[in-house]
C-alpha cells in the first residue's frame, strides 16, 4: 500500500493573506482618520504617513479604495425627498441613538 502525497496548503494571495508586520494598531489609527483623509482635511505629513501605510498594507488599501468609491457614488446620487413624517422619525431615531450612549 502506498501513501498518498499530501500537498502543502496553498498560500492565499491578495489582501486576506496579508500579515501585518507593523501591528494592527496602526490600521486602527488609520481607520480613525479615514473621513478626514478622504475629504482631504489632514495635514500633508499625516497624508504622507497614511499613503505609506496603504502602500504596505493591502487590506487597508482595498478598504479605503472601496470607501472612496462609495463616497463618490453617494455624492452623485440625487437627494431623496423626505416627508414631514420621515423627518420627524429620522430626528427621533437620531436622538434616541445619541441618548443611548
Amino acid at each position: 500500500m502506498t501513501k498518498k502525497k499530501t500537498s502543502a496548503p496553498k498560500k492565499q494571495s491578495g489582501p486576506s493573506s496579508h500579515r501585518h508586520t507593523h501591528g494592527q494598531g496602526h490600521c486602527v489609527d488609520l481607520l480613525r482618520q479615514l473621513s478626514a483623509y478622504i475629504d482631504d482635511e489632514l495635514p500633508s505629513d499625516i497624508c504622507r504617513e497614511i499613503r505609506r501605510h496603504l502602500g504596505d498594507c493591502p487590506n487597508c488599501e482595498v478598504f479605503i479604495a472601496s470607501l472612496q468609491h462609495t463616497v463618490t457614488l453617494c455624492r452623485h446620487r440625487p437627494v431623496p425627498r423626505l416627508t414631514s413624517v420621515d423627518r420627524v422619525n429620522m430626528r427621533r431615531a437620531i436622538l434616541d441613538a445619541a441618548n443611548a450612549r
